[in-house]
């Protein structure tokens, strides 16, 4: 599976912006999507996840502000980011894995090459 973000881009305190993640390749292979970020210096940090049936999960620093979708048709994962923070600055990265029901471990996952997004104050 390839994965291609974009979106990312510099915005001001309290903006908006759509990130998107396109999918190619065997897609069918994966059952979740999912965001995830990394600031300057810290760890990577999981933001949303979409599974196949469209239920949703989000982190607590997100809940709120941010929404994960999809476009089946187009193999797309989106993330809707409102009001956001200069916290929110950081690379936002695309992630695609399959999941066994019941583990947080994916058996297999892909990552995207990540969209950068700058939010000023």
């Amino acid at each position: 599976v390839q994965l291609q973000a974009s979106g990312g881009g510099f915005v001001q305190a309290g903006g908006s912006l759509r990130l998107s993640c396109a999918a190619s390749g065997s897609v069918f292979s994966v059952n979740v999507m999912g965001w995830y970020r990394r600031a300057p210096g810290q760890q990577r940090e999981f933001l949303a996840s979409i599974m196949r049936d469209g239920s949703t999960n989000y982190a607590d620093s997100v809940t709120g502000r941010f929404t994960i979708s999809r476009d089946s048709a187009k193999n797309t994962v989106y993330l809707q980011t409102n009001s956001l923070k200069p916290e929110d600055t950081a690379v936002y990265y695309c992630n695609a894995g399959y999941y066994l029901s019941g583990t947080v471990e994916a058996m297999y996952e892909y990552w995207g090459q990540g969209t950068e997004l700058t939010v000023s104050s």
